[in-house]
């Protein structure tokens, strides 16, 4: 196996790891939590990491793994997300954004403003809105025979 501290910056394998145990509120720091309770959110997902760095062009790619002190194993909380911070010759990518606890911290602040966590917000009712279409022809059920 090569060295990894020898790869440049830009290669996936030197990219930060953001796994959602890093950033819940209902994690210890021994359960794997990163930053301070109070900064923390309850229960995030990879997709709203996911969704949140995408829009904020960070290019983050999306993996499917655990995270190794997650004991329960939670399908719900699989995966991490990873992301570029520094380039080949160690300046950060993003001048807001030079560790990993601030960008920890710009998780935090962003996925409580996301529409899904608005309040009366539920997947639901924004798919009926999009489906809402005219009335599907007049397919026959099928009755019994008698």
């Amino acid at each position: 196996m090569s060295d990894v501290k020898k790869k440049p910056r830009s290669a996936q394998e030197r990219w930060v790891a953001v796994y959602p145990a890093y950033i819940n509120a209902k994690k210890t720091v021994q359960e794997g939590r990163r930053i301070t309770q109070a900064q923390a959110v309850e229960n995030p997902t990879t997709q709203e990491i996911f969704d949140i760095l995408q829009a904020g062009n960070f290019a983050p790619i999306a993996e499917k793994k655990m995270y190794p002190r997650d004991q329960t194993r939670d399908w719900a909380m699989q995966g991490r997300v990873k992301v570029q911070l520094l380039n080949d010759d160690d300046t950060p990518k993003f001048k807001e954004f030079k560790t990993r606890k601030e960008l920890f911290a710009y998780l935090c602040e962003t996925i409580p403003k996301l529409k899904s966590r608005q309040p009366g917000f539920s997947a639901q009712s924004s798919a009926q809105q999009g489906s809402s279409g005219g009335g599907g022809g007049g397919a026959k059920k099928n009755k019994k025979k008698k």
